[in-house]
């Protein structure tokens, strides 16, 4: 018989952990958060949060006051761990750095106790979850895992990705299905009576944990090409001089068909680096994953090159102007709209480059953040009102307050298509009647 589960600790509380935390203690269960951070553990005891997600506030304060959910950096003994490390790259061949997985099986190593669940959630390159298990049994030899005992073992191992959308991850907790590969299929039950603790989508069992980690980062490369279609035909219908947001529109009148729209590049620590982990498995047989990773990570040379245009466009129809004198307005720096998460951000990106070869003033609207990151230093953080004086108008996030926005006065480079002319698509009926 399945021992109850009352306890919950997840390791690194950043932009997944935090809410998987709250969303188990909104359900009454006792959760123990861990991280490394200081500041983080005294915000989140105090009842507070220290990323933006909406109503991400309102379910950590309720759950700290009522005493189901606290943080410390010390781990301690739970029944199951879930640990929401990242997984970034070292070097600059995009190989996966797992050092953040394996100093979390470290530091759980010592609390663990027959019985015990260990979820991996951070999204991982495939055989992560092993060599996991690897490293928590190198700990402990006095207990038996999955690659030794099987069915039999004293500690259950599993992968369940999370599968959610920045600024709807509340929501998404809960009604996105999770995909579940355990090592066995003792640890996969396990696992998915845990998340069915409030998830209301279905939780899929997988056939093991390198299917589970395949998945997730296939559905982030599926993404990636087709967002790498979209920004090779921004460089194309530039070239060609066509309007691509009409071209686009009008291609996905037929049925079958239904591009997505360009932008200055990917960012988020998904998009941008899970396609990643797929070459470092199988380098020669991903050329389709690699070119779109390109084209993608490039397309900000591209925005650049456009901006460097346009002031060189601003200068000759204003002769006595120098460059110092041009100021710039960048719009948007987050990774995505309506969120503050900078991670891997072309915006940011293409802000920090314009800042190192421009001389005059950068203006940067960014809604979602009260301060400029320090690569930004110089620049200057602006409201709408102020930015519209800009000489050169660069948007690159549509946030909701900038659409709808009146086109400003200027040159305009506009990676999303906010300030685009809306093209009529007229019937034949409607055309005979205005010729």
């Amino acid at each position: 018989m399945r021992k109850p589960i009352s306890k919950v600790s997840v390791i690194g509380l950043g932009y997944i952990g935090l809410p998987t935390a709250a969303m188990f203690a909104s359900r009454k269960v006792e959760v123990v958060g861990v991280d490394v951070n200081p500041k983080t553990v005294d915000t989140i005891n105090r009842g507070d949060i220290h990323i933006i997600e909406p109503d991400l506030d309102m379910v950590v304060s309720a759950a700290v006051n009522r005493g189901f959910l606290r943080a410390t950096m010390v781990p301690e003994p739970a029944d199951a761990f879930l640990i929401a490390v990242p997984t970034p790259f070292k070097g600059d061949n995009h190989e996966p750095d797992l050092s953040y997985i394996e100093a979390a099986c470290k530091a759980i190593a010592p609390v663990l106790e027959p019985g015990n669940i260990v979820i991996l959630e951070s999204t991982s390159p495939v055989g992560a979850t092993e060599a996991m298990a690897g490293w928590l049994a190198a700990h402990r030899s006095d207990l038996t895992f999955p690659q030794q005992a099987g069915e039999q073992s004293d500690i259950r191992i599993a992968h369940c990705p999370e599968r959610v959308l920045p600024g709807k991850v509340m929501q998404e907790l809960i009604t996105n299905d999770r995909v579940i590969g355990g090592m066995t299929q003792r640890c996969s039950l396990t696992a998915a009576a845990l998340y069915k603790l409030f998830v209301t989508g279905d939780c899929v069992i997988a056939s093991g944990p390198r299917a589970a980690e395949m998945a997730k980062l296939t559905e982030n490369s599926f993404r990636d090409v087709n967002i790498a279609f979209a920004n090779e035909l921004s460089l194309i219908c530039d070239e060609l001089e066509i309007d691509v947001w009409e071209l686009i529109m009008l291609a996905n009148r037929h049925p079958r068909v239904n591009i997505l729209q360009p932008g200055p590049g990917v960012g988020g620590h998904c998009i941008a680096v899970d396609p990643w982990f797929i070459v470092s498995s199988a380098p020669d047989a991903s050329p389709l994953i690699q070119t779109a990773r390109r084209v993608n990570s490039g397309k900000p040379d591209w925005v650049l090159d456009q901006v460097k245009a346009a002031l060189g466009n601003h200068l000759a129809n204003h002769p006595a102007k120098t460059a110092a004198e041009v100021r710039i307005a960048v719009y948007g720096l987050a990774f995505k709209p309506d969120i503050d998460d900078l991670r891997e951000s072309p915006a940011l990106e293409i802000a920090e480059e314009i800042l190192a070869w421009h001389s005059g003033p950068i203006l940067v609207v960014e809604p979602n953040v009260d301060t400029l990151p320090a690569s930004l230093e110089g620049a200057a953080l602006v409201q709408p009102a102020e930015a519209a004086r800009a000489n050169i108008h660069v948007m690159l996030v549509d946030h909701q307050g900038f659409k709808g926005s009146a086109r400003p006065e200027g040159e305009i480079v506009d990676t999303r298509g906010v300030w685009a002319e809306a093209p009529r698509l007229y019937s034949f009926v409607e055309r005979r009647m205005v010729a």
